[in-house]
């Protein structure tokens, strides 16, 4: 595909070495064309590429984003875990670690998350392995030894759960979307 005369009614600039495009469509035959060309320059079809931090693909899938979130949100708290650990720090100066370093590195972007089930769970156990180490573990009562806090205990400690928030953050996204003109 030639587009010159295009190119330069509309000032289009091309740098060749960096340039690439993406069709985003749930159809795998959508744009077969590999690669096309704007003033003898070829430019490259790409099937995802990270723009802001952020990973897009032409199936528009998020798997792959929330994949890479997560990884970076445990490379987050792996950096600070002597910190969630630590017998110095209160529980609450542990949580508002968790939600103001941890939390934004994983929830970056995810106003145009549509988590399935799946993810949904990748999410949850994430963060139950974080506040688990924030809250340590409880001494049992009848046993005395100790055991780690099951998940419905680690409910009452975190409200709203990371769950709740992106599909709260989504909603406010589309608020902010239904306002535009």
């Amino acid at each position: 595909m030639i587009l010159t005369a295009a190119t330069k009614e509309i000032g289009l600039e091309v740098n060749a070495h960096k340039t690439k495009y993406m069709i985003v469509s749930r159809d795998q035959n959508a744009g077969r064309i590999h690669s096309m060309k704007i003033d003898n320059s070829s430019i490259e079809r790409a099937e995802e590429f990270k723009y802001l931090q952020t990973t897009l693909t032409n199936q528009n899938s998020t798997q792959e984003e929330i994949r890479s979130r997560l990884k970076l949100g445990n490379a987050c708290y792996y950096s600070v875990q002597n910190l969630l650990s630590s017998r110095l720090l209160s529980k609450n100066l542990k949580i508002k670690i968790y939600r103001t370093i941890i939390l934004p590195v994983v929830l970056y972007g995810c106003e145009t998350w549509s988590l399935t089930l799946e993810e949904e769970r990748r999410l949850r156990v994430f963060e139950n392995r974080v506040l688990r180490r924030v809250f340590g573990s409880k001494r049992d009562e009848v046993t005395l030894e100790w055991r780690k806090l099951h998940n419905e205990e680690l409910k009452l400690y975190s409200l709203p759960n990371i769950v709740r928030v992106v599909k709260s953050r989504r909603m406010r996204w589309a608020g902010h979307v239904a306002h535009m003109g």
